[in-house]
């Protein structure tokens, strides 16, 4: 099997072999405590009149990454914004502000969500590998993540890594490449409707950990939704990715 990111030829395996994690809202509640207030402080710094609810924001999040999001608010809400010659150049500083405003806020601490980090040096110290897949930028990740559990990761495919953002399957594509696995040998973990199309558009068994964005969006697909990862174990992650085939078979 072959795909467009150079995957060389690999045995399918049934065994779990490496867990593949998003990142906002499923290692901690960045939208809420980290995207939001960030992008509002931006908009302030720029002298613009936007602020973007908790309601207005749970919208957005209809689109994924940072700069997409800042388009779909000016075309529903400053289409004279899209006006400007310049409007791609304002839009990239924007997003280079809420960067730099995120990383203060993930300076002053932002706790990760229950249950993560037990699971990920509990699944490191069994041997099985780690990835990350999102459409967050590396600066983001090094951020939110302690070095010591940064380091736990063996791929990380995040930002503009590859051209088109979840939900295209693009970026879980590109990271089973780096990991040389197939996509049965893998479980994703994620947290939105968005990030479970593009998982299963790669061909990835995939757990659900609801965040506060995305409680009560259709996960149909996945293999089970949780609340979050505090009583999840890997004995648990195990049996569940023993139960992709059923899944797959129900959905036909």
């Amino acid at each position: 099997m072959t795909c467009a990111y150079g995957w060389r030829k690999v045995k399918l395996a049934s065994m779990l072999e490496a867990l593949i994690f998003d990142v906002d809202g499923t290692l901690a509640e960045t939208e809420r405590d980290g995207h939001r207030p960030a992008f509002n402080a931006a908009f302030a710094e720029a002298g613009l009149d936007w602020h973007w609810d908790a309601a207005l924001y749970g919208d957005l999040l209809q689109v994924t990454g940072g700069k997409e999001r800042i388009r779909l608010f000016c075309a529903r809400h400053a289409p004279e914004f899209l006006q400007q010659a310049n409007v791609e150049a304002r839009i990239k500083e924007l997003h280079a502000a809420k960067t730099r405003h995120y990383l203060e806020l993930c300076a002053t601490g932002i706790p990760l969500r229950p249950g993560v980090e037990r699971l990920l040096r509990e699944a490191h110290a069994a041997g099985l590998r780690l990835a990350i897949a999102t459409t967050t930028t590396p600066e983001n990740i090094t951020a939110l993540l302690a070095p010591d559990l940064l380091a736990l990761f063996e791929k990380v495919g995040a930002g503009d890594t590859v051209p088109n953002k979840k939900p295209a399957p693009d970026i879980y594509l590109w990271v089973l490449a780096q990991l040389y696995l197939p996509a049965a040998a893998c479980l994703a973990i994620e947290d939105s409707a968005n990030g479970l199309r593009s998982a299963l558009g790669a061909g990835l068994p995939t757990l659900i950990t609801e965040a506060q964005y995305t409680r009560g969006e259709n996960f149909s697909g996945a293999l089970d939704v949780l609340p979050d990862l505090a009583d999840v174990n890997l004995r648990q992650l195990r049996q569940l990715h023993g139960r992709r085939g059923e899944r797959a078979t129900s959905q036909q």
